[in-house]
């Protein structure tokens, strides 16, 4: 449904990789026969006997193998730390355990990419680690890489995790908090919605940024089109993300969801099926009455970028320059294209987050 997807992973007992955001196991705890309630401490087949999916599982799935090799969609991976209780992690001061155990999980991951032919041009690692400089040197990783911040730490819950990365998120306005990202050689910068949104995006030192108005104009001078994964974004705010040149992980799809509560269509593949600058403003024009309509026209009508012509990708690259300031010049991008099916990261991409969007506790 949409130009990527995002997914986290971790290593199992066995150094394996398996699909899994929480710390904790996902199931029932009495389907754990008292044993312990963390990911790592549990092989991969015995996860997979509870229903979960190895990495290698998703790489191995047709539909994803055409979406990343010839269509330039994305992998969007998340390595997590294990619990601090997990014997493997060293607890809270061995620094380099953590980091030796991040780069291990990425490695693992990139020797699959690489054994399923997935160019890494089409992937990004990314943690909230505050050393990802340091486990991606651990790890020998080839792929790009980002962090995410403020940093959440192993431990605790909704409260103390805010708590902890508040100093952080106060002392880094969204400026410098892309100047590191761009310091550290990032192809892309993931960004928390509440710097972008009233009233949090008041509360980091330094100008405010945001979707609409003045705010919006200060994000796009900063920014200098410097590509920006925001998260998590609902429907209500979807339209103004995109239109302000952000990339959007989103919970929502359902491919039913087609009018947003915003007024808008939705159009879930922005980079993978461009719409050039006529295309877009008949799609920010059409009402709820006629939008389905309209769409059904669109997705008729447009090219996807791996088919698109020479002329048709420079038409759309001087729309976006010249809409989000991007910095590279049209030949770069177009000679960018030429050389891979991966698009620049400049792109603006609709990412499905884990694919399903939040799900109640236990999962299974």
């Amino acid at each position: 449904m949409f130009d990527g997807i995002e997914f986290d992973i971790r290593l199992t007992s066995d150094d394996q990789i398996v699909i899994h955001h929480d710390r904790t196991i996902s199931v029932d705890p009495g389907l754990l026969s008292g044993r312990s309630p963390f990911v790592e401490d549990w092989t991969l087949d015995e996860l997979q006997e509870f229903g979960f999916c190895s990495f290698e599982e998703l790489l191995n799935h047709s539909v994803i193998q055409k979406a990343v090799q010839d269509e330039g969609k994305v992998l969007v991976i998340e390595t997590k730390r294990p619990s601090l209780k997990v014997k493997r992690s060293g607890g809270l001061f061995a620094r380099k355990k953590h980091d030796v155990h991040m780069g291990q999980t990425m490695h693992g991951a990139e020797q699959l990419l690489d054994e399923y032919n997935i160019p890494l041009k089409s992937i990004v690692h990314y943690a909230f680690h505050s050393r990802m400089d340091v486990a991606t040197k651990y790890g020998g990783i080839k792929a790009p890489w980002s962090s995410l911040r403020p940093n959440i730490r192993p431990f605790g819950g909704r409260r103390t995790h805010r708590t902890f990365a508040l100093p952080e998120f106060i002392s880094n306005s969204f400026n410098r908090l892309k100047k590191k990202h761009q310091k550290n050689g990032s192809p892309m910068m993931p960004c928390a919605i509440e710097y972008l949104v009233s009233p949090t995006n008041r509360i980091p030192v330094g100008k405010t940024v945001g979707l609409h108005g003045k705010q919006l104009e200060t994000l796009t001078k900063q920014r200098q089109g410097f590509p920006v994964y925001l998260w998590p974004v609902k429907p209500n705010r979807e339209h103004s993300v995109l239109n302000a040149g952000l990339s959007a992980l989103t919970d929502y799809s359902d491919p039913d969801l087609t009018w947003l509560p915003s007024g808008h269509a939705r159009w879930q593949q922005p980079a993978t099926l461009p719409l050039d600058e006529g295309q877009q403003s008949l799609l920010n024009a059409t009402d709820e009455e006629n939008h389905l309509s309209v769409l059904t026209e669109l997705k008729n009508e447009t090219p996807p970028w791996s088919e698109a012509d020479p002329s048709r990708r420079r038409e759309l690259f001087s729309y976006w320059k010249a809409k989000w300031n991007w910095q590279p010049s049209i030949d770069e991008m177009l000679t960018y294209s030429t050389q891979s099916v991966s698009m620049p990261w400049e792109f603006v991409r609709m990412i499905g987050h884990r694919g399903s969007g939040k799900t109640q506790r236990p999962v299974l």
